[in-house]
C-alpha cells in the first residue's frame, strides 16, 4: 500500500554563481525526490536581499506531492542544498542554493529542527508573491489567509524575470 501524498510548498532562492540556473536545476531535482512529484512552480523572481548583504537572489515557489515525512523532505532540502555547494558561514549569508519548507499539508510543526509554516514566510515578498501566484487563496495555517500579508511586504524590492 502506498504513503498517502501530501502538498508541500517550498521556496527556492539563489544568489551565488548562475543563480538562475541553480534554481531551475533545484526544480528539476526537487520533482525527483522519492516519492515525490512536481505539481506546479511560479515564476522565477529577482529579489533584493532582506536582513543580508550580496546580489540580488533569484527565487520561486514550487508545490510538490510528495509521500515523504516533513523531517525526511526537510533532510532532502539540505542534502540537495550541499550538492549544489550550499555553506552557512554565518546567518544570512548569500546561498548557492536555498531551500526552505514553507507549508506541509495543513500541519503546523514545531521541533527543534523543523518550524511549519515557515516563521518568516508572512515578511518576505519573495516567498508571498510566488506562493499567491500558484494559490491565491492559499491558507497558512495558523495565520491565516496568505493575501493578507501582502500589503506588508509591498515595499520590498521584487521583480518577476521574463
Amino acid at each position: 500500500m502506498s504513503k498517502m501524498q501530501v502538498a508541500a510548498f517550498i521556496g527556492i532562492g539563489a544568489n551565488l554563481g548562475d543563480a538562475q540556473a541553480s534554481v531551475q536545476q533545484a526544480i528539476q531535482r526537487l520533482a525527483q525526490l522519492p516519492g515525490t512529484a512536481l505539481r506546479a512552480q511560479s515564476s522565477l523572481f529577482l529579489s533584493a536581499p532582506v536582513d543580508a548583504l550580496g546580489d540580488d537572489y533569484v527565487n520561486a515557489v514550487v508545490e510538490l506531492s510528495t509521500a515523504l515525512s516533513a523531517l525526511d523532505l526537510l533532510r532532502a532540502l539540505q542534502e540537495l542544498e550541499l550538492a549544489f555547494g550550499r555553506e552557512r558561514p554565518y546567518r544570512n549569508a548569500p546561498r548557492t542554493l536555498d531551500l526552505d519548507l514553507l507549508l506541509y499539508a495543513d500541519q503546523s510543526i514545531h521541533t527543534e529542527e523543523l518550524t511549519v509554516p515557515h516563521p518568516r514566510m508572512t515578511e518576505r515578498a519573495f516567498v508571498l508573491l510566488p506562493l499567491l501566484q500558484l494559490d491565491p487563496f492559499i491558507c497558512i495555517p495558523g495565520k491565516g489567509e496568505a493575501h493578507q500579508f501582502a500589503p506588508g511586504v509591498a515595499a520590498q524590492a521584487i521583480r518577476k524575470l521574463a
